[in-house]
Formats: C-alpha cells, sequence, structure tokens
C-alpha cells in the first residue's frame, strides 16, 4: 500500500478524525474523518469512512480512556457529521490496497472493537453507539461493538451490511458474527439485512434487534443524554480517582531494529526471522498498587512496548514470518510483578493493566506469524512473561548451561505461576495452559501442581510446557534448523495451519470472527469477483455492473 512505515504511535492533540470529550461520567468520541486526511495518497474519506488511520487514531483513544480517564462510565460514539454515521471502510482504499493489506487492516479494526467490547465488559465503561445517520458496512459493525445501539428515527437513516450485494465481500470486522451471536438477530432476517443494500432503519431495525431503539430526531440529544446517564450508574468505576497518563513510548526505528526500553527486535531480514528479546524489571515492585499508578510501571511498559512492536511489524514487515522470542532478567522480579497485579485486582489500575496484558497477547495468538520461544540460562520465562512461550508455536529449552561459554552459570528454567492460570485467557476463553493440556486433564492437573517451581529443561520437557530441550552441542542447529525450515514452508498454509493449531477447545465469538477472516473473508478478499479488474470492489461507483464468475467452489 505505501513504501512509508506506519506508525501506531499518536496522541489526542494530534488526531486528525476524531473529537475527544469528558463530561464528569460520560464521554463523547466524535466521529468527524477528514476527507483529505487518508494515510496513504489516492483516495478521499469521504462520508465518515474510514482507513487505517481512522482506527489507530480510534484505538488510541480506547486505550487512553481506560487507564486516564477513570471517572468515564459510559463512552458516547456518535458522528460529528450531518445525516451520515459512519459508510464504513473507504471502498477506494480497499479496492487500490495489496491482499495483505486489506487482511491486516481488517485484523486490526477487529481488534479495536473487540477492545471496546472488553471495556464494557471488564472495564465498566460502558459503550453507546448514537447513530444520528445512516451507518453502513464497517460503520454498522463499529455500532455493533458498542453494548447498546441507538438510531435516530428520521425515516431515511437506516443500519445495513451492503458488503454482499455491492461489494462481492463480506463484513470483515466481525458484522455477520454480532449479528448473530451477539445481537441474537433471526437467521432468515439476518439473511434479509445483509442482502438489502439499503438495510433497515426505524421501528423495524428495533424489532429485528439490528438496534436497541429508535429515537425520533427533535428527542435525540435528550434520550441521548438519559441514556448514557443510566448506563453510567450501572457501573463500579471508582470516584475521585486520578488517570495514569500514557506518556509518549521512547523508539528507536531503523531498518535492521526496534528499540524501546524493555522491548528490542533485531531484524533479520536474509533469515526471514526477528529476534525478539523482552526484558525483566530491573527492580522489585512498589510496596502497593497505589505507588505503581504510573505508565513506568514495568507490566504495564512491557505491554504498551511490546503491543506497539506487534503492530509495527504485523504491518510494516510482512516478509520477515518467523518471530523469535526471549527473555532476560530476574524471574523473582517478575513473579512479584505478577503478585502484586493479583493481589490488587479490585483495583482499577491493576484491573487495567491485567487486561491490557490479555489483549496484547491475544494480538500476538492471532497474527499470522510463527512464532518461536528460545529458553537459555538467564532468561526470565516465568508467570506473565512464560505465556509467551505458551503462545509459540515451539519452544526449545536449553538442557543444561552452555559449557564452552559459562559452565558455572545457573541452567535455564521455566516457572508456572498463578497468572497462567487464570486472568490472561485466550480468544476462545481459556488460559493458555488451559488450551495447551485440552483434552488431557491429567496433565493440566501435573502441571498446575508444580506452580511456583523452577523448572529445569528435563522437568519441563516431561510436564508438556516446552517442546523441545537440546543440550548445548545441539543447540545451536536446533534453533536454526527451526527457523530454516519455517522459511522455506508456503506462508499461506503456515498461516492456516496455526490459525487451526492455536486455537485448541470452545468457540467463542472472537474465535468464530477472527477464525474466518484468516480463512473465508481471506480468500473472499483474493477472488477475482472482489478484487479482480472486473470485480465488485473495483467497478464499484463506476456505473458498471461486476462481472462475475458463476461456479460455485
Amino acid at each position: 500500500m505505501t513504501e512509508e512505515r506506519v506508525e501506531f504511535r499518536v496522541s489526542p492533540e494530534h488526531y486528525k478524525h476524531w473529537r475527544v470529550s469528558c463530561d464528569g461520567p460520560v464521554a463523547t468520541l466524535v466521529m468527524d474523518v477528514d476527507e483529505q486526511g487518508g494515510l496513504v495518497p489516492g483516495y478521499e474519506l469521504k462520508l465518515n469512512s474510514y482507513d487505517l488511520g481512522v482506527d489507530i487514531e480510534l484505538y488510541d483513544a480506547v486505550q487512553r480512556l481506560r487507564f486516564e480517564h477513570p471517572e468515564v462510565r459510559t463512552v458516547v460514539i456518535t458522528s460529528g457529521k450531518p445525516k451520515i454515521f459512519c459508510a464504513g471502510a473507504n471502498i477506494r482504499m480497499l479496492a487500490a490496497s495489496p491482499h495483505g493489506w486489506k487482511v491486516n487492516f481488517c485484523k486490526f479494526t477487529n481488534e479495536t472493537r473487540n477492545g471496546i467490547e472488553d471495556a464494557t465488559a471488564n472495564s465498566g465503561q460502558t459503550y453507546l453507539a448514537a447513530v444520528n445517520g445512516t451507518a453502513s458496512g464497517g460503520g454498522y459493525e463499529l455500532a455493533l461493538a458498542c453494548e447498546h445501539i441507538m438510531l435516530v428515527d428520521d425515516r431515511s437513516s437506516a443500519v445495513s451490511l451492503p458488503e454482499l450485494p455491492l461489494l462481492g465481500v463480506l463484513p470483515g470486522t466481525g458484522g455477520l458474527t454480532r449479528v448473530s451471536d451477539k445481537r441474537h438477530v433471526r437467521r432468515d432476517l439476518a439473511d434479509y439485512f445483509s442482502t438489502k443494500a439499503e438495510g433497515i432503519g426505524g421501528k423495524k431495525a428495533v424489532q429485528w434487534r439490528l438496534v436497541d431503539e429508535a429515537v425520533p430526531r427533535p428527542r435525540w440529544d435528550e434520550a441521548v443524554a438519559e441514556r448514557a446517564a443510566e448506563l453510567a450508574g450501572r457501573s463500579n468505576r471508582p470516584e475521585g480517582a486520578a488517570g495514569v497518563p500514557l506518556t509518549p513510548l521512547g523508539k528507536t526505528r531503523d531498518d535492521d531494529a526496534i528499540t524501546y526500553s524493555c522491548v528490542s527486535a533485531k531484524l533479520n531480514r536474509d533469515a526471514g526471522s526477528v529476534d525478539i528479546t523482552i526484558e525483566g524489571p530491573q527492580a522489585d515492585p512498589p510496596g502497593d498498587i497505589a505507588e505503581a499508578r504510573s505508565a513506568d510501571f514495568w507490566p504495564l511498559a512491557v505491554t504498551r512496548e511490546l503491543d506497539d512492536l506487534i503492530l509495527d511489524l504485523r504491518t510494516n514487515e510482512a516478509e520477515l514470518g518467523t518471530w523469535v522470542f526471549r527473555t532476560e532478567g530476574d524471574p523473582a522480579r517478575v513473579l512479584a510483578h505478577d503478585e502484586l497485579l493479583l493481589a490488587s485486582s479490585g483495583d482499577w489500575f491493576a484491573n487495567e493493566v491485567l487486561h491490557y496484558l490479555k489483549r496484547t497477547l491475544r494480538r500476538l495468538d492471532v497474527t499470522s506469524r510463527s512464532l518461536i520461544a528460545v529458553i537459555e540460562p538467564g532468561s526470565c520465562f516465568v508467570g506473565s512473561l512464560l505465556e509467551l512461550a505458551l503462545a509459540a508455536d515451539r519452544s526449545f529449552q536449553l538442557a543444561g548451561v552452555f559449557e564452552d561459554k559459562d559452565p558455572d552459570a545457573e541452567p535455564a528454567t521455566v516457572t508456572l505461576g498463578d497468572i497462567n492460570a487464570g486472568p490472561l485467557t485466550m480468544s476462545n476463553g481459556l488460559a493458555r495452559l488451559q488450551t495447551r493440556f485440552w483434552g488431557d486433564e491429567a496433565g493440566y492437573e501435573a502441571a498446575g501442581k508444580r506452580l511456583g517451581a523452577a523448572l529445569e529443561a528435563e522437568d519441563a520437557a516431561d510436564l508438556g510446557l516446552i517442546t523441545f530441550a537440546p543440550d548445548d552441542i545441539d543447540w545451536d542447529e536446533e534453533i536454526r534448523i527451526a527457523t530454516e525450515e519455517r522459511a522455506s514452508f508456503s506462508p499461506d498454509a503456515l498461516t492456516g495451519l496455526e490459525a487451526n493449531y492455536r486455537f485448541a477447545g470452545p468457540e467463542t465469538m472472537e474465535t468464530k470472527i477472527f477464525g474466518r477472516l484468516s480463512a473465508w473473508q481471506n480468500w473472499i478478499f483474493n477472488r477475482p469477483n472482489a478484487s479482480g479488474a472486473d470485480g465488485a470492489l473495483r467497478r464499484f461507483g463506476t456505473g458498471q455492473r461486476a462481472v462475475f464468475d458463476r461456479k460455485r467452489v
């Protein structure tokens, strides 16, 4: 799409497309997209249509409301443009974008909307969509991410998912799944709705559960204010708490490396891989969570940096297909920070940090890269950082030490903590430890009995916590073979393989959304019927009908 690297670090004073205001317990997010403010040249963002740049700002705003505004209990999302809420993803942008850009764009917008739902479910910040004009496609999908949807009843405004009849594709940010699994719209009505380009409005939209209420325009402002206040009254957000500013991330970036305070990445372009190192905390945690309320608190700092790195690599380095994770530091300090978070789970700040770490690890889970964890002497794959090894497609733990380098070193160990058994769930609703032992209750119980134990390679392998335990003679060769083998395979096939194996266990709305994005939506976007020279995306707005290959596959 662009030779310029995409930057995910942004702050409200530099927003082009959103306005944020807070009035006591109610915040308002106004979508007012700058038509000329596209991330790259070549299209205009008319009718509040959006591209990746618009959603980067939305993601930042959602994060800041959770951390910087503990007083906010309801977030109202509405439009700053007359008679249009949001026209969805910009069609010109999609038509001109390479396939990989489209898929990553949809993935990020999904994650942002999941973050909105997570704020409602776990942070006491309920999102209210005040749909003050027509919401089409991704615009309706944005409303679907909110807990409550109000639609202005003015005989012209409607909600719609017109992708199939107009564009030959499907709603890429979970629209179909949320209509059925979240809004519980009856199947036959949902089928009709998704093939009716002009959508549904007024009382029928309420009757079909597409929205929660339709409000006449003369009562609109009053009704939205009343509903926002009502939702705020249900919240458990603290009163009188001071927010934690998300200060700018320190980051250096060049062609070969990305470096933050706790996270660094070496880009190996010839090998098609990235070596990522996470540094554990340099000091013990504060005495209590009140002292920890700062962007410098290690669990928050490392999570923000890892989050930004994942987004940077995923968007800007598509050919670096294998990520190799290492850690360095004092395992005891990592576990101590975990214990402080868990012991303070009733505190709003500790709760936000835990859920942010959960969401960042989920972002890693759904990233189409091969993940390898390398566990060596001096590493700290314990507790929250052990989640990286549990998320990996393969893990290697050195048996013993490097005799020719440091024969007196302490052998590498891994340690399960309480944090591995609970709050950091995957998209399937299970902890990674549970997912690892899905269908193997005996194995799960055996691992659970060793919580807190520093496990050397042989014990970790016997418990099933790692994949391989080479000694120092075979170590370098084993890692080399694993990374080179990965680079030799088809990236498309690897993406399918990894997406299938990472999510054992129950299916949830979230696993459905990402699974379908990786499978049929990926396929549909790449077909000539959508993206070909005569496909629907290319011909949209030209006055010419798309030419379809009529064979069903």
